[in-house]
């Protein structure tokens, strides 16, 4: 059984722009994207929105529903009330292309500024081996789709443009977490590089990015704290500081 819903959805550019209403139908079972693209087809064919595979796996429609980070696609209509009015409004923390549609090269040049896996010297690949225990420790963090909406809630950036240079955000908090939880990487500085490179101090653990991420991983809990633990046991822990100092002198 469809009715009539009303959506407000962002038109504009880099140089501004506004809500505009709409009343379109809404049939069972279908999802926000699915009502974005009706608009498109019968009443606002220029609207400029990011999808891909439309199965919550490619990340690429990322939006704002009534002010909440999510995917397009993963966001179900029967989630809101018939009379509710549906917002949709693009990433904020990222500049707008078009209408829905934003300009997310932040992250590709924090993920080029990562450094990569350094298998240890004479191990070519093919040779790698690892415990099956270290894949699964892992694992979670290899569910990342990239959608950046833990980049984009995140209240460092999203609320401080001038941090971007120095920040990196969760989504390559992960990738550094992933690295140095790897039995096989050769790279003993993951943890001091994220400190001192990819601003993991100015986290302060609110666990915004771990609600909005569409694939459930514990950003927060299970890398993010980790490392800053880490990184605090290297710094200040005495015996360990004792030990690095007896290290050096042998």
């Amino acid at each position: 059984m469809g009715y009539q819903a009303r959506f407000r959805v962002w038109r504009g550019d880099d140089t501004g722009g506004d809500l505009a209403d709409f009343t379109v139908e809404v049939n069972e079972g279908e999802v926000v994207l699915d009502i974005v693209h009706r608009i498109q087809a019968t009443q606002a064919p220029d609207l400029a929105v990011r999808w891909n595979c439309k199965a919550g796996k490619c990340g690429s429609c990322s939006a704002e529903i009534n002010g909440r980070p999510r995917l397009l696609c993963m966001t179900r209509m029967s989630t809101f009330g018939e009379s509710e009015v549906v917002t949709v409004t693009p990433l904020r923390t990222f500049p707008v292309v078009r209408d829905l549609v934003t300009d997310v090269s932040f992250n590709y040049v924090k993920a080029r500024e990562m450094p990569a896996f350094a298998p240890p010297p004479g191990l070519a690949p093919g040779e790698y081996r690892m415990q099956q225990v270290d894949v699964e420790r892992s694992q979670e963090f290899r569910k990342c789709i990239e959608c950046f909406l833990c980049q984009n809630t995140c209240h460092v950036v999203r609320d401080h443009e001038e941090n971007k240079e120095e920040f990196a955000g969760p989504r390559y908090f992960i990738r550094a977490a992933e690295l140095d939880m790897h039995p096989l990487d050769a790279r003993d500085d993951r943890r001091e590089y994220a400190q001192a490179e990819q601003g993991l101090g100015l986290c302060n653990i609110t666990k915004c990015c771990t609600e909005v991420c569409p694939e459930h991983i514990k950003i927060t809990d299970n890398a993010i704290i980790p490392m800053k633990e880490r990184v605090v046991d290297r710094r200040y822990d005495p015996l360990v500081w004792l030990g690095n100092k007896i290290g050096r002198r042998g």
